[in-house]
């Protein structure tokens, strides 16, 4: 008999699984998620040829040791025409945090807010930093972490950046799914 923190766990994972609707290798519809101001913005609106999505946490401490790589990951691949959509479905970080992060870490891209981690569900994001790549027709072409390792010096393979280039090259990604490593995102309680 399995104890019921197991049994808890199978079924939360479960849960998230049944209501991933965006898998690798799927097209990613349309969805709705808000800037620090409340506004909402369409996915649809931030996409390009190739589109990089990124869920981040302004208290984790991985996804922090991120955010100088992150910054350079937008400084690199920007001006070769990816877009990157980052953002936070934490229901304990509140869009003024979130602003304030930003700020402070002066990320020179936005940073959305998925209130009710709507967007982290269709996903079914579980970490900060978590990326997801899609291709010019919206296509998830890459999941998983950015690097191989929390701490800089120890870093073996870039991930993200040889699957950006692949896609950018119109080659198929090597190692297309990895695992993500990161804080767990905090979710809103679900009625049941």
């Amino acid at each position: 008999m399995k104890p019921a923190f197991a049994l808890g766990l199978s079924s939360l994972c479960a849960a998230l699984l049944f209501g991933q609707e965006f898998k690798l290798g799927s097209k990613v519809g349309d969805f709705a998620i808000q800037d620090v101001r409340g506004n909402s913005v369409q996915f649809s609106s931030l996409q390009g040829d190739v589109t990089v999505i990124t869920f981040i946490a302004t208290k984790c401490p991985i996804s922090n040791d991120y955010n100088g790589r992150m910054t350079a990951l937008y400084n690199d691949y920007a001006p070769k025409g990816a877009k990157f959509v980052f953002i936070n479905s934490n229901n304990t970080e509140p869009a003024s945090e979130v602003e304030q992060h930003t700020k402070k870490n002066g990320f020179p891209f936005q940073v959305y807010k998925d209130d009710n981690n709507v967007v982290a569900d269709r996903f079914a994001a579980q970490v900060t930093p978590e990326s997801f790549v899609l291709d010019k027709g919206g296509v998830i072409r890459y999941h998983g972490a950015i690097d191989d390792s929390q701490n800089l010096a120890r870093v073996q393979v870039q991930r993200l950046r040889k699957a950006l280039d692949s896609i950018l090259a119109g080659q198929p990604v090597e190692t297309a799914q990895t695992k993500a490593f990161g804080c767990t995102i905090k979710r809103v309680k679900k009625a049941s």
